[in-house]
């Protein structure tokens, strides 16, 4: 389980550039037109975690494996989208596949990057949008309500009746011009085979000059009183280019240092995202590897194993379990075990961020 997150926005915000300096990579094409990303880019990187780190010295690791964000770089939407508008409905379908949408928005000025209304405005821009992903979903709704009804007609099994109650709701919001989320439908499996835009968790990235990183601008401010419960991060994309560039964390931390800020724009957009998505880590380690795992808020020890085999959830025993603090107070496993510190956790374990875990299972 990981966290995948599509970058959005209208073209020429510093989409791009923010997918380069994130994965560190030149994957995605930079240029000053519109469109100059036509299939979406895929990159992973390496969540940026201390404790993995302090946890691996601690048990002389061979090996460090980090949990991974999953970015998708998906070319700019414009106005008429939905209805098939510049490259419309090709760019729609590919942000249904991600988690969470990371919506950037431009808060610069700069007169020789063009924008594509001739004008910043970030709200309008926001908007334009939030507009063309919400007529999408009503498009989508519409055109299943009817197949289902139908359906219902000569059968009546409950998981139809559900998604045609879900959807019903669904569209009530979204005719009123308001997203699919403000239904408040929570069940995800539900959520998962509706597959609509505007019930997926958004974050506003707001791209500004450098001179602006630290304090923000009225463009910023406007976007922190409109997203209301949606996070805000303001980056300035060109830097997070120049910190990718670095080779080690202790330049990176210097470099950040000389800027004045604690953290690059990747560690906060994850920070926000795990929160934004409801997901926590834990960890295992030993000498062979010490390795984080994403799991959502909630798991049980089980389910937690399961994410390693399905062998281990199915054949669950029991998971030794060691407080990260605990663990590193204590400076090693055996320590900790001998100090009473290792608990062994049930089926009905709910998982602690930050939890160290030794599976026992049997199949």
């Amino acid at each position: 389980m990981g966290f995948n997150c599509g970058i959005v926005g209208l073209p020429n915000v510093g989409k791009s550039t923010l997918f380069n300096a994130l994965t560190a990579t030149a994957q995605a094409q930079s240029a000053n037109y519109p469109f100059c990303t036509i299939e979406p880019n895929v990159g992973k990187v390496a969540v940026n975690d201390e404790r993995l780190y302090k946890l691996a010295k601690l048990s002389h690791s061979e090996k460090i494996v980090p949990t991974q964000l999953e970015f998708v770089d998906i070319a700019g939407i414009v106005k008429g989208a939905s209805k098939g508008e510049g490259l419309g409905n090709q760019f729609l379908a590919n942000i249904r596949e991600v988690d969470a949408i990371l919506h950037v928005v431009r808060c610069f000025d700069n007169d020789d990057i063009i924008h594509v209304s001739s004008k910043i405005d970030p709200i309008s821009d926001i908007e334009t949008i939030n507009t063309e992903l919400l007529l999408a979903d009503l498009d989508s709704v519409e055109k299943r309500l009817p197949t289902l009804e139908k359906k219902l007609k000569n059968s009546k099994e409950q998981d139809n009746i559900k998604i045609y109650d879900a959807l019903y709701q669904i569209y009530e919001v979204l005719k009123n011009g308001k997203p699919a989320k403000i239904a408040g439908i929570t069940d995800r499996s539900i959520l998962k085979q509706l597959c609509l835009l505007t019930t997926k968790p958004v974050m506003f990235v707001c791209n500004v000059s450098e001179n602006e990183m630290l304090t923000g601008n009225s463009y910023t401010n406007a976007i922190k009183s409109y997203a209301g419960n949606d996070p805000v991060v303001i980056i300035c994309a060109s830097i997070e280019e120049e910190i990718a560039q670095l080779e080690s964390n202790e330049e990176k931390a210097e470099f950040l240092k000389s800027l004045g800020i604690s953290e690059s724009g990747l560690d906060q957009i994850t920070k926000l995202g795990y929160q934004l998505l409801g997901l926590q880590t834990y960890f295992t380690t030993g000498a062979t590897e010490t390795r984080a795992w994403t799991i959502l808020n909630g798991f049980t020890a089980p389910q937690a194993a399961g994410v390693i085999h399905t062998d281990f959830e199915r054949g669950f025993i029991c998971a030794e379990t060691i407080s990260y603090a605990d663990f590193i107070a204590c400076g090693s496993e055996a320590i900790a075990k001998q100090s009473g510190k290792m608990r062994l956790e049930g089926k009905d374990y709910v998982v602690r961020d930050g939890d160290v875990m030794h599976f026992r299972f049997n199949v």
